[in-house]
């Protein structure tokens, strides 16, 4: 990663920071009270000694002192507690923000773009890479101006009694962020090629998880495993040229502080015994400071000890950003949104030299005209790849289009992309339940529905005639792969959710290609039912229910080939070769 980007996502991230200031300043404030009450500790037990040692005070005359020293004590252990937690409210604060900020770009992008890559790389995107920013929040940020305010407070106390001290300590502290910066460049760009392997191992696994059955079907459970353990030792490698660039640069910075320390450990002791006579005020050096300097010594350099350790922090924090800010910044818009809320109770649609686009701008499917009145029914058929399910995913908002695709009047870029989904009830071929009950997923679209609404879309859909049977009926929990449902059961909740919302547009994505003949007919009942009155467009498989249709689009290579009732097309034309084709295959069955 060369300097100028290093910078760029440092400066992000510091950007970030803005949100959370409160806490920033609560806890350099705490960390400064700690400095200073470390001063006070320092010249009490050096005051201790030097009375105790050279004056042979009496101990119970210095009661008071041991007191003062063991209150300051604990008022730095209060300090050192609470600067932890406002560093963790620092990195909470901020690391719940880039997450909203992630959720809204998902959520915008829309599933055709999410879809582009494995699930397991959004984990590590969403969970690891974003966990992985707290201490820069937490620790690094703060101890930047840490490392700075307790030397310098240090200095001004030290400076007074003896400056040859104060002297050593301005030459060498330099030393320590110098060789700091040397080795954290370098595990920037570890931590960077780290998480990188992170989100390949990420989405390889959970990929090859949920396959495991068809993996098992085709003998190649073992191959697979090969190649995981390949990428977890990438991973590993990785991982552990993190580590040794982590424990380089701690070894750095111990070996110079130690010397740093040594070296004004020398200076008294040379000045103990006479051989030198320099730094002080006149006066000769006593006890009380040297004890003093030589314990505010490994305190001195211990905020930029810190701040070495926490540089990795910082490695790692670009490491994680520059995939994060990728993904926020350089990734194309799936189409503009309006805010335009018309009417919508019944649809039109209208489209004229429509083209769909992928969202990094390619034709999908086009150049398409075709118009939709309200209550009109429009079955679209053609073979996979054809192009229906992009023009759906443009008609739902989840695609770029050029051209005039026009919803009531309005271009579908000018409305508001919530209300128009409102208006719309959907229902796909894969459906798809989430963690939570029977009744949470029916409930979706009107989490404040009823019990009586809810048992009506239920009865309405069939769904009654299993939740009866289960022991939780609606409340039966419902987890990952639609938790042991069925299909044709998930499918069945699918359309009593899809009924529930109750659209003006009704978008069917093959309801049935999954199911036995049983569910089939229930929701094909069900949808012949709720569709009544209804503008709807339903892609197919199935020609023999086409004549139920006002319209028929057939769609080859992204065009729409033909378009007209069914009696028309099936004389002839792609149509009609396709009834033809099917019933062939009928006939060999």
């Amino acid at each position: 990663m060369d300097k100028s980007k290093q910078r760029a996502l440092t400066q992000w991230l510091k950007s970030q920071s803005s949100l959370a200031k409160p806490w920033l300043v609560a806890t350099i404030s705490i960390a400064l009270l700690s400095g200073v009450l470390l001063i006070a500790q320092a010249a009490l037990l050096a005051h201790l000694l030097h009375q105790l040692i050279i004056e042979q005070t009496d101990k119970f005359t210095l009661l008071p002192s041991f007191l003062a020293l063991a209150g300051v004590v604990l008022a730095r252990a209060a300090c050192s507690w609470a600067k932890e937690q406002t560093g963790y409210r620092c990195g909470e604060v901020i690391r719940q923000h880039i997450r909203h900020l992630i959720l809204n770009r998902l959520e915008a992008l829309g599933p055709v773009s999410i879809q582009g890559r494995p699930a397991g790389s959004w984990a590590s995107l969403i969970l690891e890479q974003v966990e992985e920013l707290q201490d820069f929040f937490a620790r690094y940020l703060p101890q930047m101006a840490i490392a700075v305010l307790i030397p310098l407070v240090i200095l001004v106390a030290v400076f007074p009694i003896n400056w040859a001290s104060g002297v050593i300590f301005l030459v060498t502290a330099p030393l320590v962020p110098f060789f700091m910066a040397l080795v954290g460049i370098k595990a920037a760009d570890a931590n960077r090629k780290n998480f990188k392997a992170l989100q390949r191992l990420s989405g390889y696994f959970y990929d090859r998880l949920r396959g495991l059955p068809t993996l098992k079907l085709f003998n190649r459970v073992e191959a697979e495993a090969e190649q995981l353990h390949l990428a977890s030792h990438t991973f590993r490698q990785r991982t552990m040229e993190v580590l040794r660039l982590a424990f380089l640069s701690s070894a750095v910075l111990e070996f110079f502080t130690a010397i740093s320390i040594a070296v004004v450990a020398v200076y008294f002791g040379f000045s103990f015994i006479g051989e030198l006579d320099f730094g002080h005020y006149g006066a000769s050096i006593s006890l009380f400071t040297g004890l003093f300097v030589l314990v505010l010594a490994p305190e001195f350099y211990q905020p930029l000890r810190d701040l070495g350790t926490f540089y990795h922090a910082k490695a790692q924090a670009i490491g994680a950003a520059e995939s994060i800010v990728e993904f926020l910044d350089a990734q194309p818009d799936t189409g503009t949104q309006g805010e335009a809320t018309p009417d919508l109770s019944t649809v039109t649609i209208i489209a004229h030299d429509l083209e769909v686009l992928s969202p990094d701008g390619h034709v999908l499917a086009g150049p398409m005209c075709f118009s939709i009145q309200p209550g009109e029914q429009v079955a679209l058929v053609g073979v996979s790849g054809a192009g229906k399910s992009s023009l759906l995913n443009a008609l739902l908002g989840f695609l770029p289009y050029r051209g005039s695709l026009t919803i009531n009047g309005y271009e579908r870029s000018e409305l508001d992309l919530t209300h128009w989904r409102q208006s719309i009830s959907w229902v796909g071929q894969n459906p798809q339940l989430f963690h939570g009950s029977i009744r949470d997923n029916i409930a979706l679209a009107n989490p404040e529905a009823t019990p009586e609404t809810i048992n009506q879309v239920m009865t309405q859909a069939y769904v009654d005639e299993f939740v009866m049977r289960l022991t939780d009926g609606l409340a039966h929990p419902v987890g990952d792969r639609n938790g042991g449902l069925s299909v044709g059961q998930a499918q069945r909740i699918a359309v009593a959710r899809a009924l529930l919302q109750d659209g003006a547009l009704w978008v069917l994505d093959e309801p049935t290609a999954s199911l036995d003949a049983h569910s089939e007919n229930r929701v094909l009942e069900t949808l012949s039912a709720a569709t009544q009155a209804k503008t709807c467009v339903q892609v197919s498989h199935r020609l023999d229910s086409l004549t139920h249709s006002d319209q028929v689009w057939v769609m080859m290579d992204g065009k729409l080939v033909q378009q007209g009732p069914y009696h028309t097309l099936a004389e002839t034309g792609p149509l009609a070769e396709m009834l033809a084709s099917a019933d062939r295959r009928n006939l060999d069955a």
